[in-house]
């Protein structure tokens, strides 16, 4: 059943495979951003995919943004949070700074994005919110304190809030990717790189498209038995 599905940092990278894995299953898919216009409209150019522009992790502006999506494409029924950025840092170079800002956008936006959308859900009796955590909150992260205890706390977030919704329809899970092949990733140094796909069995570093596939796996409505599930999706480099 085609369905209307909400992607935040939906027009790059994961969140760009998971709004086209989520159209071509032909659900109406709101890609949301927060700061490259460009990349966003060549992404809305190629895909045809509506984009949205606002920051996630500021819950005004997700209260004012949710409803644009909902005048054109009808209430969220599906939503990924996706959304992340990096400050990495050392605890004691740590700025205040760079810790308030990765929990803005890494968590806080999944409750942001969640109270927006969770009493139209309640009301519809469905539900499909599928959290992006990561491989660094399951096993840690030497200079992520803030990204691993940001990405850490999805994973109680996702388990607490599909309690909530398991009797209204909603099923809430969690993807945890592994080292995946995009600019946040290639950035690492070369020498570094190497020794992290050594160490994964599989001997690859993801892809965007592992994440997509799990992702829309876990929005179909007859996942309905599956909630409050972390699935690790990192070629076996951290068995958690």
């Amino acid at each position: 059943m085609a369905r209307v599905a909400l992607v935040t940092g939906g027009t790059r990278g994961i969140g760009a495979a998971i709004s086209i894995s989520l159209q071509q299953e032909g659900h109406k898919v709101a890609a949301v951003y927060a700061r490259d216009d460009a990349a966003a409209e060549a992404f809305h150019k190629e895909s045809g995919i509506s984009v949205y522009k606002w920051d996630v992790g500021d819950f005004k502006q997700c209260q004012d943004g949710v409803p644009r999506v909902e005048a054109d494409l009808g209430a969220v029924e599906i939503l990924v949070n996706n959304a992340g950025i990096t400050r990495d840092a050392t605890l004691h170079r740590m700025a205040p700074e760079q810790w308030q800002d990765v929990l803005d956008t890494n968590i806080g936006s999944c409750f942001n994005m969640c109270r927006c959308v969770i009493e139209a859900m309640r009301a519809g009796r469905f539900g499909r919110i599928v959290n992006i955590g990561s491989i660094n909150g399951q096993a840690g992260q030497y200079g992520q304190v803030n990204y691993a205890a940001a990405k850490s706390g999805i994973h109680g977030f996702t388990k607490a809030l599909a309690q909530e919704g398991a009797k209204s329809g909603i099923t809430v899970n969690a993807v945890a990717p592994g080292y995946v092949d995009t600019d946040m990733v290639r950035a690492v140094p070369e020498n570094v790189l190497e020794k992290i796909v050594a160490s994964i069995p599989v001997g690859r570093l993801g892809r965007a498209g592992d994440i997509a596939r799990t992702v829309k796996f876990l929005v179909a409505d007859d996942a309905d038995f599956i909630t409050g599930s972390t699935i690790s999706v990192n070629g076996g480099h951290h068995m958690y």
